[in-house]
């Protein structure tokens, strides 16, 4: 029984986008008498398809190859710079390193692709990756060598990555000047919580509780897929508001 009005559940539905959409009429004719096969033949025709230019779709189906073959981006970047050594597949074979974690290996990469001028995207990626290896003087040399732009998002990412810098060199009156500049702009909770924390450090815990108690006010509204990427960083946070809040 459960299965037959899964089934009719199933033939409603398709036949309801067939409708909506303003597909093929004979699809109805199909669903209704043969409703298995063709509302699998439905799925795959029709509806397949159009998930490829969905947002979250082409995310979760990411995440997904993401999780089962880790090193799948890897092995395929690693391929393009067999073929041709360019700086575009060193950088490309480092990105993937650092996704997953060997920030060493992906250093020679970044500095064999950065070349002696790096454009500012590319010496932004060198410097996070020396401070990613413990080299936060080296990593501070080369973002003040960074040419100028104009594009904000570039500029606030790497002061995000200049106020972390200093945080390490405990040149922490710096770093939270930082943090409180970029706050609002960067996308995402990461400079939040990184202010917080070193609020925390410093013993600034009323104003280290506004800040979590803003990330508490914007998760309400993030998808579940940030969310669950995002997961440790959040429990943090919620923790750490928890105690704040005692």
């Amino acid at each position: 029984m459960i299965v037959y009005f899964g089934i009719l559940a199933l033939q409603v539905l398709c036949v309801v986008d067939v409708i909506r959409r303003g597909r093929n009429s004979i699809w109805i004719m199909a669903l209704i008498f043969l409703p298995v096969a063709s509302a699998l033949a439905y799925f795959i025709v029709e509806i397949l398809p159009s998930l490829q230019h969905n947002r979250h779709v082409r995310v979760a189906r990411q995440t997904v190859i993401e999780k089962l073959d880790p090193e799948r981006e890897l092995r395929a970047a690693q391929q393009a710079l067999d073929i041709a050594d360019t700086m575009a597949n060193r950088l490309r074979v480092g990105d993937a390193l650092t996704a997953l974690g060997r920030h060493s290996e992906a250093l020679p990469l970044y500095q064999r692709g950065a070349g002696p001028r790096p454009d500012f995207r590319t010496g932004e990626k060198l410097a996070r990756s020396l401070f990613l290896n413990d080299k936060p003087d080296e990593a501070l040399s080369v973002i003040d060598a960074l040419p100028k732009v104009t594009a904000q998002s570039e500029l606030d990412r790497a002061t995000l990555l200049r106020a972390r810098i200093f945080e390490d060199l405990k040149r922490n009156d710096e770093a939270l000047q930082l943090y409180a500049d970029v706050v609002d702009r960067v996308p995402g909770d990461e400079a939040r919580c990184r202010y917080a924390a070193l609020l925390i450090t410093v013993g600034r815990k009323p104003e280290a509780r506004r800040v979590l108690e803003d990330v508490e006010h914007r998760m309400k509204y993030i998808d579940r897929h940030t969310r669950v990427a995002q997961g440790p960083m959040y429990e943090w946070a919620m923790r750490e508001l928890t105690t704040l809040r005692t």
